[in-house]
C-alpha cells in the first residue's frame, strides 16, 4: 500500500493519508454505530425482560401479601376466640370456685350438725367417746436412736394415716400377700401434724359439763411410746418425770384442762366453788398416793387401798387431797407427784412409764335448795347466801377436818345455812401405762414383772368394757385395782373420753391394731344416759 508512495509529491502523500484517515474514520464510525445499535437493542431486550420480571415479582408479592395477610387475620381471629374462650373458662372457673366454696361451707355446717347430733346420740346412749391420735415418726423409732441407714429409711414408712378427721386408714401387709387397707371410725382422728391446741379444742366442751354437775373422765390408751404422756401432760424433762411448762403450746390435756376449769370457775360467783386435787399411780396392781407426806413432811408415795362405799361407789380412804386455788398450784403439785412416778427405759422407749397415773380434780359447789346451778339467778342466790353465812364452808372443808359451817347469828341465817348444799363433781385425767410386747421391749427382771402387771390391768380394762357392752349381770371391776379405782367413771357415772394413741411405724403395726380394736369395742359400749350430780349432801348447821 505504501510502496507506491515513493516518488510522489508531498501533497499527494498527504492527500492519500487524509483519504485513508477518512476512510478509517468512516469504518470506525460504522462499527461504533453497529455496536451502539446492538447494545441498544440488547439493553431494550434486557429492560423488557426486567420489566416483565418486575411485574411478575410485583404480582407474586401481592399474591403472597394477600396470603400472609389472610393468615395473620385468621391468627388474630383465633387469638380473639381463644381469649373469649379463656374468659369464659375463667368465668366458669370462678363460678365453680364459688359453688365449691358454698358446697364446702354447707358440708362443714352439715358435718358440724351431724357431729352435734352424734354427740347427742352418744350422750343419750351413754357411749364412750373415742378419739384417736397418730403421732409422727420419732428418732427412737430407729434402733437405739442411731443414724438411719438407707434401707432402714425405706422401712420407716407410715402404715397408719388419718384418712379424714373421723377415719383411720391402716395398710396391713405381709410378705407374699397383697396389701389390705383397713379403716376404723372414731369421733375424732388427729393426724401427725395436728397440734396440742387442736386436740384440746375437742376436749374443752366436756369441761363445761363438769360445772353443770357431771363427772368427767379422760384417759389416754395405747402402746408404750405412742405419745400418751405427751398428749396428757406435754414434753417431759430428761432428769425426772416432771413435764416442762416453758412452752405453753406444747402443754397437754391435764394442764390445759386445769387452766380451763379455773377459767370457768372465775366466771361464777366468788366463793361458790373450790377445787381439790389428788394424784395416784397404780403400780404392779397397787395404789400409791403420790401427794402423801411422811413424818418429816417430805412427799413420798404411800400405799393405799380402794374400797366400795355404802352407796356402791369406789373410794380410796386416807387419800391426800390438796386445795388448789389456781393452775400454778395445781401444776406444782402434779409435778411433785410425777417425780415419784415409776419409769424404766426399754428398747422401745427410753422414758417408759411403768404405772397408770390418775390425776383427780374434785370440784365442790355450794348450791341453794335442790337445784344445782341451773341458771344465773340460782348462782346469784347462792352468792347472796354465801355472804349471809360469812362464807364459812370452804376453809374447814379444805383442811379435811370438818364440813360444818359456823354458827348462824340469827334464825334467818340459820335457815339459809340449812338450805346450803354441797355438790362434788370429779374430773379424772388418766395416763395409762403402755401395753408392751416383751420381745420388742427387751425387758427383764423387775421390768418384766412390771410389764406383766401392766398388760394384765389393760386386759382387765378390756374385759370390763366387754362385760358392759354385752350387758352381763356381773362386771369384773375387781379383777384389777385400775378398773376398781375407775369403776365409777367406766361404769356410767361419768362422761368418758378415751384418747387412743398409736404409732404410724410398720414395726408397731400389731400393737396399733390392738389399740384400734380396743377403741372400736369401747365405742360400742352403751352405759345408759349419764346422770347429773344433783343429789347433793346437805350441810349441817351447829
Amino acid at each position: 500500500q505504501y510502496q507506491g508512495l515513493a516518488g510522489r509529491s508531498t501533497n499527494e502523500v498527504l492527500q492519500l493519508y487524509s483519504a485513508h484517515g477518512q476512510q478509517q474514520k468512516l469504518q470506525r464510525s460504522s462499527v461504533v454505530t453497529q455496536l451502539h445499535g446492538a447494545i441498544t437493542k440488547r439493553l431494550k431486550q434486557d429492560l423488557k425482560s426486567l420489566r416483565s420480571f418486575a411485574l411478575e415479582l410485583s404480582k407474586d408479592f401481592q399474591r403472597q401479601s394477600k396470603i400472609y395477610l389472610y393468615q395473620v387475620l385468621r391468627a388474630v381471629q383465633g387469638i380473639q376466640l381463644q381469649n373469649e374462650a379463656m374468659q369464659m373458662f375463667q368465668i366458669k372457673a370462678f363460678d365453680l370456685e364459688q359453688s365449691l366454696q358454698e358446697v364446702t361451707e354447707r358440708y362443714e355446717k352439715e358435718k358440724q350438725k351431724r357431729r352435734a347430733l352424734h354427740n347427742s346420740l352418744v350422750e343419750l346412749r351413754g357411749n364412750i367417746r373415742v378419739h384417736c391420735r397418730i403421732r409422727p415418726l420419732l428418732p427412737f423409732d430407729t434402733a437405739a436412736g442411731h443414724s438411719i441407714s438407707q434401707d432402714r429409711q425405706r422401712n420407716l414408712e407410715n402404715v397408719a394415716f388419718a384418712a379424714d378427721d373421723e377415719t383411720v386408714l391402716v395398710k396391713c401387709s405381709r410378705p407374699g400377700h397383697a396389701s389390705i387397707n383397713k379403716t376404723f371410725q372414731f369421733e375424732r382422728v388427729y393426724s401427725a401434724s395436728e397440734s396440742q391446741d387442736t386436740v384440746f379444742e375437742d376436749v374443752a366442751p366436756l369441761l363445761t359439763s363438769l360445772l353443770d354437775g357431771y363427772n368427767v373422765c379422760i384417759m389416754a390408751y395405747g402402746q408404750t411410746g405412742s405419745g400418751k404422756t405427751y398428749t396428757m401432760l406435754g414434753p417431759q424433762l430428761e432428769e425426772n418425770s416432771a413435764f416442762s411448762i416453758e412452752d405453753e403450746s406444747q402443754l397437754g390435756i391435764i394442764p390445759r384442762a386445769t387452766e380451763e376449769v379455773f377459767r370457768l370457775i372465775s366466771e361464777k360467783p366468788p366463793g361458790s366453788y373450790w377445787v381439790e386435787v389428788s394424784v395416784v399411780e397404780v403400780y404392779n396392781n397397787e395404789i400409791f398416793d403420790l401427794l402423801a407426806k411422811d413424818g418429816c413432811g417430805k412427799v413420798s408415795g404411800v400405799k393405799r387401798d380402794v374400797v366400795t362405799t355404802r352407796e356402791g361407789k369406789s373410794d380410796v380412804p386416807l387419800l391426800t387431797y390438796e386445795i388448789v386455788e389456781n393452775p400454778s398450784e395445781f401444776l406444782h403439785l402434779v409435778n411433785k407427784g410425777l417425780q415419784l412416778r415409776v419409769r424404766h427405759p426399754t428398747l422401745v422407749h427410753a422414758h417408759s412409764s411403768r404405772s397408770h397415773l390418775v390425776v383427780t380434780l374434785t370440784i365442790t359447789t355450794i348450791v341453794c335448795g335442790d337445784n344445782f346451778g341451773t341458771s344465773w339467778e340460782d348462782e346469784q342466790t347462792s352468792q347472796r347466801l354465801n355472804k349471809e353465812v360469812s362464807c364459812s364452808f370452804p376453809q374447814k372443808t379444805r383442811e379435811n377436818k370438818s364440813t360444818s359451817s359456823s354458827r348462824a347469828s340469827s334464825p334467818a341465817q340459820l335457815e339459809a345455812t340449812e338450805k346450803m348444799k354441797q355438790v362434788k363433781t370429779r374430773l379424772q385425767l388418766v395416763d395409762l401405762a403402755g401395753s408392751e410386747c416383751v420381745g420388742m421391749s427387751g425387758v427383764t427382771g423387775a421390768a418384766l414383772r412390771e410389764t406383766s402387771f401392766i398388760n394384765r390391768s389393760l386386759s382387765a380394762l378390756a374385759d370390763v368394757l366387754g362385760a358392759i357392752a354385752e350387758q352381763r349381770s356381773h362386771v369384773p371391776y375387781r379383777n384389777s385395782k385400775l378398773t376398781y379405782l375407775l369403776q365409777d367413771s367406766i361404769g356410767g357415772d361419768a362422761k368418758l373420753l378415751v384418747m387412743l394413741c398409736i404409732s404410724p411405724d410398720q414395726k408397731y403395726l400389731t400393737e396399733s391394731m390392738q389399740s384400734l380394736g380396743f377403741g372400736t369395742r369401747a365405742r360400742q359400749v352403751q352405759r345408759g344416759q349419764v346422770k347429773k350430780k344433783n343429789v347433793s349432801v346437805q350441810s349441817k348447821a351447829k
